[in-house]
């Protein structure tokens, strides 16, 4: 572990390292739970990923990203910049190692059994969700619209049925529409364009990810969560915890740890004596400013063959989608945003200029597991990052697992599949 030289200023009984959607969802249940706790993250980029996503409480997501069908198609797929999952290019040789390890993790067992170790943890995600609006005042940024992809050719459609199938088989809940009933759905939708559709009715979708957070962290705040705006540059154990050096050259003393720092979680993890294969996944979103009654679409719709979500939020149609793997301190790619524009313009193009561009980063493993769990070699200090495309739909999960090993109450999952020593070197 590395040794901090920074004077501590502060003390707290637990820290949390990362502010944005797990960070603080667990900072307010241990808060809840009467814990007095401190988040820590940089002020220049407090939500990240947070609030840029698909808005989407994504139930159904019990497919992992690495599949045999991904895996087939991988070299195209990341070496085609026009590819829905596409590698950051000055990237790519450091990134040999974990895209080996994603290959493995793509095979037909151990796709199945990262699928299986899902479900528990998407289980309730919704109701979760619900609980904690509630106890937010937030319930009005909830809707209960239901999601759907949408397919363009009757081929699409039949694959899709099979493998809404294996979905249903975990306990996701599906209906297959044909082409009437998606346009009856979703009249917006150009005439005659898609053949079908894969609904998930119920699914929760967030008017305002920005919003929602705020709330968050304001109802944490009047329970007392205090917020340091630094960035954790060395953590040593101590006789009776842990002291953090920050950048800001002051240091915090807490008698546990947190780590929920996204996608800078690796880096923190391995000074807690854990090496874990994370890396970046670069999300894109671009918005287009719009009254509700200009709205295209009703719900979260997913164009398959596009590879973006077309998500309706307050005053806004958010288009959020493709990866780009590696790269987490380089600049945006505007090749992305170009490549979701035009397919935003191919089925709207009557939509205004975009009003605003964002990129952010997704802490993404081999498995599209999550890390959740004691650190192996640091038993007071938690785990919680590594979520990719859940953070958002797993966070009030998350935070309640995090608050049961902190009470030393049996976690209502097992953890196993989650746990942190789960890589090999």
């Amino acid at each position: 572990m590395s040794s901090t030289g920074a004077r501590a200023t502060e003390v707290a009984e637990i820290a949390v390292i990362g502010a944005g959607i797990i960070g603080t969802s667990c900072a307010l249940r241990l808060a809840e739970e009467g814990h007095a706790v401190t988040l820590i993250a940089p002020a220049e980029a407090p939500h990240a990923a947070s609030t840029g996503n698909a808005g989407t409480i994504a139930e159904y997501a019990v497919e992992p990203i690495g599949t045999p069908a991904v895996l087939r198609d991988l070299p195209r797929l990341l070496f085609d910049a026009e590819s829905p999952l596409a590698i950051h290019r000055p990237s790519a040789l450091r990134l040999v190692p974990w895209l080996a390890r994603f290959a493995l993790q793509s095979l037909p067992g151990p796709a199945r059994r990262n699928a299986r170790a899902l479900v528990p943890l998407l289980t309730g995600a919704g109701a979760a969700w619900q609980a904690l609006a509630a106890r937010l005042g937030a319930s009005d940024l909830l809707r209960p619209t239901g999601a759907a992809y949408v397919y363009e050719t009757a081929r699409e459609l039949d694959a899709a049925r099979r493998q809404m199938a294996a979905r249903r088989a975990l306990g996701a809940t599906v209906e297959i529409l044909g082409a009437d009933e998606i346009a009856g759905l979703e009249p917006g939708l150009p005439a005659g364009r898609f053949a079908g559709a894969a609904r998930f009715p119920g699914t929760l979708a967030l008017r305002d990810p920005g919003a929602m957070l705020e709330r968050m962290q304001k109802l944490a705040a009047r329970l007392g969560v205090g917020r340091l705006e630094a960035r954790v540059t060395g953590l040593a154990r101590e006789r009776s915890g842990w002291r953090l050096g920050l950048d800001n050259g002051t240091g915090l003393r807490s008698e546990r740890l947190v780590l929920a720092a996204g996608a800078w979680s690796r880096d923190l993890a391995r000074m807690l004596g854990s090496c874990i294969p994370l890396d970046t996944e670069r999300g894109y979103h671009v918005e287009y400013d719009l009254d509700a009654g200009a709205m295209p679409v009703a719900r979260p719709i997913c164009p398959v063959r596009q590879g973006f979500y077309l998500v309706p939020m307050a005053g806004r149609l958010r288009a959020a989608g493709t990866v780009e793997l590696g790269g987490r301190d380089a600049l945006p790619s505007t090749r992305r945003w170009a490549r979701i524009e035009a397919g935003v313009r191919d089925l709207f193009p009557d939509l205004p200029a975009p009003a605003r561009r964002w990129m952010g980063l997704r802490p993404l493993l081999p498995d599209s597991l999550p890390v959740i769990g004691p650190a192996p070699r640091a038993p007071d200090a938690v785990f919680a990052f590594g979520h990719g495309h859940l953070g958002l739909t797993l966070a009030p999960r998350t935070a309640a697992i995090v608050a049961d090993l902190v009470a030393g109450r049996r976690a209502g999952i097992e953890l196993a599949p989650y746990r942190a020593g789960r890589f090999r070197p």
